[in-house]
């Protein structure tokens, strides 16, 4: 059986994630995201209600007009978890594949919420949900399945396939962390990718965003202990406290939820993308809030929420607020530019409890948000924060129990990738021959 694996996007940036793998006449797509760095340069954009072709000049959702040079059917797309680098072009692009869209429970939901919010075109792919551990036939053959691993990340639900051949599976690996001690959910199950690897892969295809970091990426309890500490230092502090983080960064939340309440503080979630991810975060039961917990994603709500804040006293509340990248239109931006009720005073504590995403337009925009900050006399308090991506020893640990026959690279750009071929080498693989460096648009055959 022919294997083929042609990579769409996400193979020269970190964003707008789309492979496809072709076993014989069967196709699975995995991932269909935005690059939201190319939405944020341009301030007036609504990608809602814009074009495929529009965005894919752009840049900002994958260029899959290359699916038609593959000889065969798409039977699947399978989203890996819920940011929006891989499901933010599935309302404008799963509507040209007759296929169902496979998806674990939050990112499904998720998925929902952008194929709603669609404003161009009618996406009415079956949805199938599938719990990690899972399995589903793929095609008529009955020589192909796909298969969910549990691992974790910084968004709940985050699942690896691994599609199953006879000819070995391809583990499509983006994006996790080897974390055994997760706030919510389950560890990566370790376990099920030593099985995998002792039955054989013939390509394993990995998340590169961390691999010019040496060590491992620590567990999310340590971030959790790290915040605890911060706002335990804010305990006596009668001024405001603003914390941001990760809208889809459902631990996070929780942890500052919880601590807010330990230091005497009512939280409150405010920003459109807040009340998404937490909001169907509970109604499907992933996590418990408590029954009190106010979530506002509209502008006039928003607003009404911090003039209670300030009328009632900011020393009272932990506003939790979108804008950890510095997005222009987002909250926290909002705020350093003094267009929100909520006034920022001199001493005023801001969390951000976030990494930067490694892209120029982020890194920009979040120096700019920072300095706007600071002009209103706010302390930052950067980085707590742990990856959700793997370092170069989680990368060495995974290349041990898949023990692949090839391995490509990706979720990153080229500069990106060479800790990744390093460490490869280092095991045993070449370049050209079974590391394979690719493009997008381009397409290896494995068999």
């Amino acid at each position: 059986m022919e294997i083929e694996i042609t990579t769409i996007g996400g193979y020269e940036e970190v964003g707008r994630q789309m492979t496809a793998v072709r076993a014989g006449d069967d196709i699975v797509i995995f991932d269909m995201g935005l690059n939201l760095s190319k939405v944020l340069i341009h301030d007036d954009v609504q990608t809602e209600s814009m074009g495929s072709l529009d965005l894919i000049d752009m840049g900002a959702i994958p260029d899959d007009r290359v699916m038609s040079d593959l000889d065969g059917d798409v039977q699947a797309i399978v989203p890996t978890h819920g940011h929006l680098d891989h499901i933010g072009a599935i309302g404008k692009l799963a509507h040209r594949y007759d296929a169902p869209i496979v998806a674990s429970p939050y990112t499904l939901q998720l998925v929902r919420e952008e194929i709603d919010d669609e404003g161009t075109f009618t996406v009415d792919n079956d949805l199938i949900e599938m719990d990690a551990g899972g399995t589903m036939a793929i095609g008529d053959s009955e020589q192909i399945e796909l298969e969910f691993v549990n691992v974790t990340h910084s968004v709940i639900g985050a699942i690896n396939p691994v599609l199953h051949t006879p000819e070995g599976a391809v583990v499509y690996g983006l994006d996790k962390r080897l974390d055994h001690t997760p706030v919510v959910g389950d560890p990566i199950d370790m376990q099920r990718f030593r099985e995998i690897g002792r039955e054989g892969v013939l390509c394993y295809i990995e998340d590169c965003t961390n691999a010019n970091r040496k060590g491992r990426t620590p567990s999310e309890a340590v971030a959790r202990s790290q915040l605890e500490d911060v706002m335990q230092s804010m305990a006596d502090y009668d001024g405001g406290i603003v914390a941001t983080t990760f809208a889809s960064h459902i631990s996070r939340v929780t942890s500052l939820v919880e601590f807010a309440d330990d230091i005497g503080r009512e939280p409150v979630l405010l920003g459109r993308s807040m009340e998404k991810y937490s909001g169907a975060a509970e109604r499907i039961g992933e996590v418990s809030f408590p029954d009190d917990l106010q979530m506002h994603g509209h502008r006039r709500s928003i607003d009404n929420a911090m003039k209670r804040i300030m009328d009632e006293g900011k020393e009272n509340f932990l506003p939790i607020v979108t804008g950890h990248q510095g997005e222009p239109r987002a909250m926290l931006t909002r705020m350093g530019r003094g267009e929100t009720p909520y006034d920022l005073s001199e001493g005023d504590k801001v969390i951000f409890s976030a990494g930067i995403i490694p892209e120029p337009t982020n890194e920009g925009q979040r120096h700019k948000s920072e300095q706007l900050l600071r002009m209103q006399g706010a302390r930052i308090y950067d980085d707590v924060h742990v990856s959700g991506h793997l370092r170069q020893e989680g990368h060495y640990q995974m290349l041990e129990a898949i023990q692949p026959d090839n391995v490509i690279p990706g979720h990153q750009e080229m500069e990106g990738f060479s800790g990744y071929v390093q460490l490869a080498k280092g095991r045993g693989f070449s370049v050209g021959e079974d590391l394979h460096l690719m493009q997008n648009g381009s397409t290896v055959q494995l068999v």
